[in-house]
């Protein structure tokens, strides 16, 4: 069994890897790009998430169905998974860690996005002049 702290302990010790928030929960990047996140779920407590590619998911559904399961929707279609914590080892844990995070650390760095205010408004930290 798992805690939260074992998972951010995994995640954290990944190169590269920060910490910080999404929809309100804690989520862990590299290079700009979540590769896995911890929430709590109504029915089994804190859960993490990793994103696996959908032949990963697979195979770690088929090898432990009681700690892996797909996210919902489309995410889980993608390779979002569900782990839980209460029932997954920590050394399966790491390697679903260790998964996640090379399949994001492949990918180029996250480009931060500066949209660009309507027609007629001004950006709110500028000033007018």
């Amino acid at each position: 069994m798992a805690t939260p702290d074992d998972f951010r302990r995994i995640a954290l010790g990944m190169n590269d890897t920060t910490a910080s928030a999404h929809m309100g929960h804690p989520d862990f990047r590299v290079n700009g790009r979540i590769f896995s996140t911890l929430r709590t779920d109504r029915e089994w407590g804190t859960v993490g998430m990793v994103v696996f590619t959908p032949d990963q998911q697979a195979r770690f559904i088929e090898e432990h169905p009681a700690s892996f399961q797909p996210e919902n929707g489309a995410w889980g279609g993608a390779g979002c998974t569900r782990v839980r914590l209460d029932t997954v080892d920590d050394e399966t844990l790491g390697e679903a860690l260790t998964l996640a995070w090379q399949n994001i650390s492949s990918k180029a760095p996250a480009k931060r996005s500066r949209r660009k205010p309507a027609s007629g408004t001004t950006h709110p930290a500028r000033k007018h002049r």
